[in-house]
This record gives C-alpha cells, sequence and structure tokens, in this order.
C-alpha cells in the first residue's frame, strides 16, 4: 500500500506531528503513539488514511458526547493581546503623566504605595483565591444538572458581601496600613500615605467584582470584555490627570489635607476608573442570560472552595510579607525609590502582559477541563507548549530589554518635574530585573497548573520558599548600598526570586505528573537564547554608532528605537532561520494580516 498522507495540523497550531501509521493486526485505542509526545489527539484523527472521514465526533459507549472543539489558543490568545497590549500602553501613558504632572518625588512615592494598598487587601481577601482557583471550580460546576448556575449564584453572594465588609474595615485601617507599609526613617510622607489611601481604599470592593465577574465570562470563553475593560479605567484616569496637570499649584506635603483640591481630584479619579472597570462587564454578563439572584448556604463545592481559599490565602499572606518588607526597605533609601521601582516593574510586565497574560487567560479553561478530565497527558501538552510559547516570545524581549533599559529611562521620564537621574535610575532598575521575564512567566503558569488540579497547597509551599529566600536578601541591600542603589538591588533581588521558584514549580510538577517533555522546552529555550545572544550583540554594536553631542534625551530615543529594533530584528530573524515551530502561529498571523494589507 502507498505511504499514508499525515493529517493537516489541528488549530493551525505548530504542533502539527507525523502520525506513526498504525500496524496492521494492532488494535486500536486511545494510547496509540504519535511522533510527537506534545500532541495529543484521538486516533480518529488518523481514518483519513483509511476512509473518507465522517465530520461527526467518535463517541465510545458509556461515553458522553465530547463538546464542540475549543477555540485555537493561538488564535484566542492574540485576540487578548491586542485589548492588553492598548491596556498596557495606555495604563504606561498614564503613569508617565503623573511623573510629569506631580513629579517623581515624595508625592509620588505616597501615591504608588497608597496606590497599591487596595490591591494587597483585595488579594488577601479575594484576590489570589478569584485569580487561581474560581475558573477551574466554575469549569468543573458546568457538568452539574444546572450548568454551574446555582454554583455561580452562591459564589457571588459570598464573595461580595466579604468584600464589602472588608472594603469598610481597610478604609478605616488606612493609618495602620501606613504604618505598616512605610520606613518613617527615610524621606517618605507618611500622612500624606494616607490620606491616598482613604480615597484610594474603596477601590477593594470593585477590584474583587470586576475578577469575579471575569472569572464568570472566562468559563464560558468569553474573553473580550474583561481584557478590554482596562483600558476604560486607565482612560479615566488618564483624564482625571490631564485635571490634576492643568490645576495650578501642588499637592502639599507639610501640612497634608484630604482637602487639597489636587489630592481629593487624583484619589478620586483613579478610584472611579476602577469603578468603570467593574461595570463594563455587567451588560455582557447580561447578554449572555446570566441573572444574578441572591443565593445562600454551603453545598459540598462551596466547601471545596473554602478549603482552597485557605491555601490560597495563606500564599498570598506570605507573598505580603515579602511585598512588605521590599517597600520598607525602598522606602528607606532616596526619596523617588517606591517611584522607579513601581514604574520599571511596570515596564517589565508590558511583554508579560501582553503575552504572557493573554495566554494564560485563554490557556486557563483547557487546563482546568483538562484536569477535570483526569487526563493528565493533555494538561502536560498544553503546559508544554505554553510552556515553549513563552519563551520563544518573551526571551528575545528581556534581552533587548537588557541593553536598552537605561535608554527607556531617559527617553520616558525626563519630563516634566521628573529629572534625569531619577529617569536613569529608573531605566537602570529596569535593565538589571529583565532577564527574570521568562522564569516570571513560568511561575505564573505553573501556579495555574497546580489550580487546576485543585492543589493550592503546593503554590503556598513554593511561595513561603521564595519569600524565605527574598527577605535575606532585601536586607542585605539595605545594610550594603547606599540609598541611591536600593532600588536596582531590590530589582535583582525580585529577579532571582523568580528564578527560584521557575526552577522549584517544575520539578514539583515532575514529581506530580511525570515526564513534562522538558526537553523540547530546554531545547526551544537554547536556540531563543542563542538567537537573543546575536539580537543584543548587534544592538549593542548599533548603539556605539550613536554619538554623545545629541545630548542625553535626544540620545536615549535614538538608541532606544535604534537598538530596540534591531535586537528584536536579529533575534526573531535567526529563530525564523533556525526554524523554531513554536513561532510559527505569529509568524502565520503576521504574514496574514500583511496580505490582507
Amino acid at each position: 500500500m502507498p505511504a499514508p498522507v499525515p493529517p493537516p495540523s489541528a488549530g493551525g497550531e505548530p504542533d502539527a506531528t507525523q502520525f506513526i501509521p498504525r500496524i496492521p493486526g494492532v488494535p486500536v485505542g486511545s494510547r496509540w503513539p504519535v511522533a510527537d509526545p506534545d500532541v495529543l489527539r484521538p486516533y480518529d484523527a488518523l481514518a483519513t488514511q483509511v476512509m473518507q472521514r465522517v465530520d461527526l465526533p467518535l463517541v465510545r459507549p458509556g461515553e458522553k458526547e465530547p463538546d464542540k472543539k475549543a477555540p485555537s489558543l493561538v488564535k484566542t490568545s492574540g485576540k487578548i493581546a491586542i485589548a492588553s497590549l492598548i491596556s498596557r500602553i495606555t495604563g504606561f501613558l498614564w503613569k508617565l503623566m503623573l511623573v510629569a504632572a506631580i513629579g517623581a518625588g515624595v508625592a509620588n512615592d505616597s501615591f504608588n504605595v497608597a496606590n497599591t494598598m487596595p490591591n494587597i487587601v483585595f488579594e488577601l481577601l479575594m484576590g489570589g483565591v478569584l485569580a487561581s482557583v474560581v475558573v477551574p471550580l466554575l469549569v468543573r460546576a458546568q457538568d452539574d444538572e444546572d450548568g454551574g448556575e446555582a454554583y455561580t449564584q452562591r459564589l457571588i453572594t459570598v464573595a461580595g458581601v466579604l468584600l464589602l465588609v472588608g472594603t469598610v474595615i481597610a478604609v478605616i485601617a488606612a493609618p495602620a496600613f501606613t504604618a505598616l507599609y512605610v520606613d518613617t526613617s527615610g524621606k517618605a510622607n507618611p500622612a500624606l500615605t494616607t490620606a491616598f489611601a482613604y480615597l484610594l481604599l474603596p477601590q477593594i470592593f470593585f477590584y474583587g467584582m470586576f475578577a469575579l465577574l471575569s472569572a464568570v465570562l472566562n468559563s464560558k470563553n468569553n474573553f473580550g470584555p474583561a481584557a478590554w475593560a482596562p483600558v476604560i479605567n486607565n482612560l479615566v484616569v488618564i483624564f482625571t490627570i490631564v485635571v490634576v496637570a492643568i490645576l495650578p499649584g501642588d499637592i502639599s506635603l507639610d501640612p497634608v489635607s484630604l482637602g487639597d483640591t489636587k489630592l481629593l481630584v487624583l484619589g478620586v479619579g483613579v478610584t472611579a476608573g476602577i469603578v468603570a472597570q467593574a461595570v463594563m462587564l455587567v451588560p455582557p454578563l447580561l447578554r449572555t442570560g446570566f441573572r444574578f439572584k441572591w443565593a445562600w448556604g454551603i453545598d459540598k463545592q462551596m466547601k471545596e472552595f473554602g478549603g482552597l481559599a485557605l491555601w490560597i490565602l495563606g500564599y498570598v499572606a506570605v507573598s505580603q510579607v515579602g511585598y512588605t518588607i521590599n517597600t520598607r526597605v525602598l522606602t528607606s533609601g532616596s526619596e523617588g525609590g517606591v517611584t522607579a521601582y513601581s514604574n520599571a516593574w511596570l515596564l517589565f510586565q508590558l511583554p508579560y502582559g501582553v503575552i504572557g497574560v493573554s495566554l494564560l487567560t485563554a490557556i486557563m479553561p483547557r487546563l482546568s477541563r483538562a484536569a477535570a478530565d483526569g487526563d493528565h497527558k493533555k494538561l502536560v501538552a498544553d503546559l508544554s507548549y505554553a510552556s515553549r510559547l513563552s519563551t520563544v516570545m518573551l526571551v528575545p524581549i528581556s534581552a533587548v530589554l537588557t541593553i536598552v533599559g537605561s535608554s527607556i529611562g531617559v527617553a520616558l521620564f525626563s519630563f516634566g518635574k521628573s529629572t534625569p537621574e531619577a529617569a536613569s535610575r529608573l531605566g537602570s532598575a529596569l535593565a538589571i530585573c529583565a532577564f527574570a521575564l521568562l522564569p516570571y512567566a513560568l511561575v505564573m503558569l505553573q501556579l495555574r497548573v497546580f489550580y487546576a488540579m485543585k492543589d493550592a497547597r503546593t503554590p503556598t509551599l513554593i511561595m513561603i520558599v521564595m519569600t524565605v529566600v527574598k527577605v535575606p536578601l532585601l536586607y542585605m541591600c539595605q545594610g550594603l548600598l547606599d540609598g541611591d542603589h536600593i532600588v536596582l538591588g531590590a530589582m535583582m533581588v525580585n529577579g532571582l526570586t523568580f528564578v527560584v521558584g521557575a526552577i522549584l514549580g517544575q520539578v514539583w510538577l515532575w514529581v506530580t505528573l511525570g515526564n513534562l517533555r522538558s526537553k523540547r522546552v530546554l531545547g526551544v529555550i537554547l536556540f531563543t537564547v542563542v538567537a537573543s545572544g546575536a539580537g543584543v550583540g548587534a544592538a549593542y554594536v548599533v548603539g556605539l554608532l550613536v554619538p554623545d553631542s545629541l545630548g542625553p534625551i535626544l540620545q536615549a530615543w535614538v538608541k532606544l528605537i535604534l537598538q530596540g529594533i534591531v535586537g528584536i530584528v536579529v533575534s526573531f530573524g535567526v529563530l525564523v532561520a533556525l526554524k523554531v515551530e513554536e513561532l510559527a502561529p505569529a509568524t502565520s498571523r503576521f504574514t496574514r494580516l500583511i496580505k490582507r494589507k
């Protein structure tokens, strides 16, 4: 017989492989081997080799009819990435505008510390739970007779009441939060931080509702509204900062008054942005047919949710120990340290927010379904595929950030009331921690796999190890570095912590799931590092050609543009030349866009 023709790739993803033809006499089974162990498809995909395929799902006796084919991971994450990109750009824009409007000193430090408090309290209350285990539980609840409707109603009721009570208590306790996070031995302003906190802490309730409604929509494979809502938030904040910049005078540092016009406008406007972000999800949720009803009561599923939630809260509590010490170390140094760290971390997360978050959002329902079905092979395949996609997309960007980090700081943050020195320190902080971009993405992915398996204990234990590594190193930075360089040390420590977490998470998953197809992941990492090294080398040579006579700001812009373009083009060009398959989805989509135009 002539050699059979292999079936086409499913979903246009790069895991298209040559199936090993069936040997005559060997019974057909779901465990039939494939050339690429990362691809796990049912054997009926080979039916086209012997007969015309009938496009009907094959159902074995006793099995439920399979659901409709899930949307392609690459296509779904690509759509989310567009919204995430716009969200990150507008979010970064208002950070730039805020530095220009009020400077990068004590006022901005106070705002940043206070604006982080709602996130911290929200995470301690429900944030980690909502972001981590709610989607897997909602996906599992869809197997109930009512499609998970009753479970969703009870979840919203309990979580909403808890968030409301927690928000009220947090606002009352604003001075205590300031005392916890601000080291008064430095140049921080606790009174101003507390004033901002009173205005910003009400965000907790709306952060929670946004996360909860996002989880409900995501469990229904509806990702668009939650991806675009932060853009509305950022537009509201941008308008707020424009008003702050137009208002005369500066925010009063001594005395501090909650009635200060600029302070009041900034605090209320930023909180209004979070309110708008949450409200944006209500119409899409109603369009799905969902109608909220108060539902109380504790059943087996809610008890399961509570058990997982306790471990998640433990995870968040441990992580906040590290964050608290990190903030106190930063506020003990020179003024502007918190702002430099915050903005450098924002820039660090920009590529991850566009690529990594989009990928995680799209893959979480798939991981949850594979775990719910007990299909560990499919779970490992999705984990391996997501790891490789993250590698080829993030490592080249990480390498380029290392060489253009300083230029980014000077080019973007040397305007308004900021200074070139503060901007340069921010850029250096970004360059120092850029190496941790892939480890950070892998840690986030690994945590999602644990949560999909309803294992909330292991992530907490991993976070404990990471915090044990982080805290002594932070105090070492405080003791050994001068005030201006503490922020650089803190960023380096943060990056090293995620390297430790990624290694530990991979080992733990190997113990739990067995073979993780790590050889292929390591191979992709090796090829990508080589390509990124070539890109960095080319970018460095181009940077030497830029004359110093241009002045610091213009020189920074020229270096940023030239080195960024050359570094990215060379890195991805080498990956294409090496025929790294995981790059195929991105290149094919880009090619189709060009052809359309």
